[in-house]
């Protein structure tokens, strides 16, 4: 494990999908980089995307049609992600889940992303993983609760991983 040495809170992406593991796909992503900086876009499944598992959608609650008629082209999102996220690196608590939709999408939008996306744990203490379950509850207690989705799910992570940062000893990241 690493220790954060940024002077702010990191940026977490959050990325929804059609159905849990490889033959899902990308549906929703987002991104909590501060108030008032975040990012939230509906995908519009690209035409060699085809899995629907309800049980997703039952969790995310986006249903396919909404994604037809309000979801923006792969190419779009992608574009938009790389103009606001260019250079940095941006944290996913679940990579391993993640990272494969990453790659659909910028696959499917054929371009390369601007940005790097990373672990969260390789910038969390023990410590902070050990206390981490509990602070997220208080977490989403604080905020009044939380709707399944990508920006809401990554300004939670990023909260949880600043009160974990704080509570853990190291200094306030403003």
């Amino acid at each position: 494990m690493h220790a954060y040495g940024g002077t702010h809170p990191p940026v977490i992406l959050d990325i929804e999908a059609s159905a849990m593991g490889s033959r899902g796909f990308p549906i929703e992503i987002g991104y909590y980089q501060s108030e008032g900086q975040c990012y939230c876009a509906l995908i519009q499944p690209h035409a060699d995307w085809h899995y629907w598992s309800l049980e997703a959608q039952a969790v995310h609650g986006i249903e396919y049609s909404r994604l037809l008629q309000a979801g923006k082209p792969p190419l779009e999102v992608a574009l938009e992600l790389n103009q606001a996220l260019a250079g940095k690196t941006v944290y996913s608590d679940g990579w391993v889940v993640d990272y494969p939709w990453f790659r659909t999408l910028y696959e499917a939008a054929g371009i390369d992303p601007s940005f790097h996306l990373s672990a969260l744990e390789m910038i969390m203490s023990e410590e902070q993983i050990v206390i981490w379950d509990q602070t997220k509850a208080r977490v989403i207690r604080q905020l009044g609760g939380t709707r399944h989705r990508a920006s809401a799910d990554a300004k939670i992570v990023q909260k949880t991983w600043l009160e974990t940062f704080l509570l853990t000893g190291h200094e306030q990241v403003s």
